[in-house]
């Protein structure tokens, strides 16, 4: 039995030294939430539950952000990305701001492959616990929330993917 806790013990602390950035905090324990809602950009809800059976990065940001600015065309990048199949990228403004604004932000910075979402009430976001911005929070194919990504990180990383796509 002290072998197989021993074996455990290597095992996660192994894992989590080849995690690509120290701003990656894990649960321990997996996150279940009935319903987590948010809006479109025609303002009709969307329940995160839609995504199940993919894995769903969930980015929360707003266009005054300078490190939502900087990260936000590699995240416009990783929705393509072939290495991992199933992955839904949901980057939802927290700013309160209009669809007008946002969509030029979009613009601004060559977004093309991400959708817009949004969280006017800020309410997910409080049932979310976020205490700034940007925060990713990654969803495995079952709903549950196993990551946090507190701040940002360049999602073209290839040590990021590569990890990434052990969930998938």
């Amino acid at each position: 039995m002290r072998f197989l806790i021993l074996f455990i013990f290597l095992c996660a602390n192994s894992f989590a030294q080849d995690v690509p950035f120290n701003n990656i905090k894990f649960n321990k324990d997996l996150k279940k939430y009935d319903s987590l809602t948010f809006l479109d950009e025609k303002n009709q809800v969307v329940d995160l539950k839609k995504f199940r059976g993919n894995l769903v990065i969930l980015n929360f940001w707003a266009t005054w952000c300078a490190p939502c600015k900087e990260e936000m065309p590699s995240l416009d990048v990783l929705q393509k990305n072939q290495k991992i199949k199933d992955l839904k990228i949901i980057p939802i403004n927290i700013g309160k701001e209009s669809l007008e604004k946002t969509k030029q932000f979009y613009n601004d910075i060559d977004i093309v492959n991400l959708e817009l979402y949004f969280d006017n009430s800020v309410t997910l976001a409080k049932k979310l616990s976020l205490r700034g911005i940007p925060t990713t929070i990654l969803f495995n194919k079952k709903g549950e929330e196993f990551a946090r990504i507190i701040g940002s990180i360049n999602f073209e990383d290839e040590k990021f993917i590569e990890w990434l796509a052990l969930y998938d």
